[in-house]
């Protein structure tokens, strides 16, 4: 007996998950997208949406009870089977309306363990995973006894952005006070202080079925995001030796994560550190998605598996009660390098070796990805890549950024 066809829900303040839309279009699924109205004539997979709403506003300030009242009017007609949100900014939204639509997924407490930085740190505590020191930013008393018995340097993170975006690092307890008394008492809530732990930045990117991590690769970030969200560096990330002892240690972290957060079916990317003063590796944030900065096309030219694609199939065979199996898994390395381009379509015809086999779509951007069976070949194209795009292609700030790094 075939199975019905299900109707999906898919929310996305950004551009991104085409892939996505298209698999579960393709698995005999209607599929119904909202995003933003400013991202209407993005090139969105139309062929493969049955329906597409925008909502009002800019990123991610929607009105959560127009975004409610919409869906329950699309319900009165469809019987909705699945909310999926694509970005990290979507996860509450797609978990409010779950609750209060009571439609299964993941819910509004599970969800802020995949958005809260604050609510990843209790968590992981609370699990016994390695984190850096960290204190809330509610009671004066304990940021006092933080700044007193955790050294510096410090960093303010914001406990609901994306990435590395508002993160202030501090060097006093005077500094920090100056901080705190400047982000107000509105604001300084949303924050939490963190020990800055100085070492190579790792990214572990997968997928679970059935709370059961099923797939995972490990990359290492070669500038760290918060480098470049402060205006310095190249983005680089390249995945790293198969069952070396960071692989095999990182691997384990991550499964002791996820589920301990609770994370049971679909994309995850999450980060970890390894401090240079005692070479441990340390929990630092994880996410219900794919990775964003074109990752997931770094992961598929890698290992073969299309993290967008295989999310939609979990999806469709979770929802219509069949057994989710893996494509074939190769082992190859990849790596991506990328930079703002002062060039709306930079010309990157130069970069010709064998290896190249993605090139960023993105206007003002310039970047690729290069895959081989040589990890040693790959940082060596990553490392000659970078130094010609920043020479050739990046903006005046982001080239004097680069030199103050070096």
């Amino acid at each position: 007996m075939e199975n019905p066809t299900k109707n999906f829900i898919c929310i996305s303040n950004y551009f991104k998950g085409n892939d996505f839309l298209i698999n579960l279009k393709k698995q005999g699924n209607r599929v119904f997208l909202i995003t933003s109205e400013k991202l209407r004539d993005k090139p969105w997979a139309f062929d493969f949406i049955d329906e597409i709403f925008f909502m009002p506003g800019q990123d991610v300030d929607w009105n959560l009870e127009d975004l409610l009242s919409g869906v329950a009017g699309l319900m009165r007609h469809k019987k909705i089977d699945a909310i999926i949100s694509l970005d990290d900014f979507d996860v509450e939204k797609a978990a409010y309306l779950r609750e209060n639509l009571r439609i299964d997924g993941m819910g509004q407490t599970t969800g802020r363990y995949f958005r809260d930085k604050l609510a990843m740190r209790i968590k992981a505590k609370d699990a016994g995973i390695a984190i850096p020191a960290f204190s809330a930013l509610f009671n004066d008393e304990e940021i006092n006894l933080f700044a007193d018995s955790v050294s510096p340097p410090w960093v303010l993170k914001p406990r609901s952005e994306a990435s590395a975006s508002g993160i202030m690092k501090v060097y006093s307890k005077d500094e920090l006070w100056q901080k705190i008394h400047e982000l107000g008492d509105t604001n300084r809530i949303k924050y939490l202080v963190e020990q800055f732990k100085p070492g190579a930045v790792y990214h572990c990117d997968g997928l679970n079925w059935k709370g059961k991590t099923m797939f995972s690769i490990t990359s290492q970030y070669l500038a760290t995001p918060m480098e470049i969200s402060q205006g310095g560096g190249i983005f680089r990330s390249a995945t790293i030796p198969y069952n070396s002892m960071d692989d095999k240690e990182i691997k384990k972290v991550n499964e002791q994560v996820l589920k301990a957060f609770g994370m049971m079916h679909g994309a995850n990317h999450t980060e970890f550190i390894k401090c240079n003063d005692d070479g441990k590796i340390y929990f630092l944030e994880t996410a219900s998605r794919v990775g964003g900065a074109h990752l997931a096309e770094m992961v598929e030219a890698a290992s073969g598996v299309n993290l967008w694609g295989e999310w939609a199939k979990i999806e469709d065979c979770l929802i219509k009660g069949k057994e989710y199996k893996l494509p074939t898994i190769r082992k190859n390395f990849a790596g991506i390098v990328l930079t703002l381009s002062k060039f709306e379509h930079p010309d990157l015809s130069s970069f010709n070796d064998s290896e190249v086999c993605f090139r960023v779509p993105l206007e003002y951007h310039a970047g690729l990805i290069v895959k081989s069976e040589s990890h040693a070949r790959i940082r060596e194209l990553l490392d000659d890549y970078a130094e010609r795009l920043v020479r050739d292609f990046a903006t005046v700030a982001q080239q004097e950024a680069v030199k103050k790094l070096h």
